[in-house]
């Protein structure tokens, strides 16, 4: 089952969530402010999809990032670090994340879900 990491609040996260259930696609939603993927959730995923770079995983944009600097402090974090970050603060983490036991991604572009997520 896909696992949908989104926030009510956040339009990118409404306007995902809309794609999905207009093309069918089943998921289970937990709102990633209330309730962070645990730690060792994001250690795999922050390990499976390195090629990616942690950037990818962070709200680059948010509040958070930018009040904690981590501009220039994620080129020499460890997956360790970044995930614990995140598990403690959810609005670290691009929204929507979605995952299952072979995909992942965070941020919603229309073409990447029709790539990644339709049936």
């Amino acid at each position: 089952m896909k696992k949908f990491y989104g926030y009510k609040r956040c339009s990118t996260s409404r306007k995902a969530q809309k794609w999905l259930d207009e093309h069918g696609v089943e998921y289970e939603f937990q709102d990633l402010v209330a309730k962070p993927p645990a730690k060792a959730d994001l250690v795999k995923w922050l390990t499976k999809y390195q090629d990616r770079g942690l950037r990818y995983f962070f709200n680059t944009s948010g509040q958070h990032y930018r009040q904690l600097g981590l501009k220039d402090k994620i080129k020499d974090m460890t997956i360790a670090e970044a995930a614990d970050m995140m598990a403690k603060d959810g609005k670290l983490i691009k929204r929507p994340l979605l995952v299952d036991d072979n995909r992942l991604t965070c941020g919603f572009k229309e073409a990447v879900y029709e790539e990644t997520w339709k049936k």
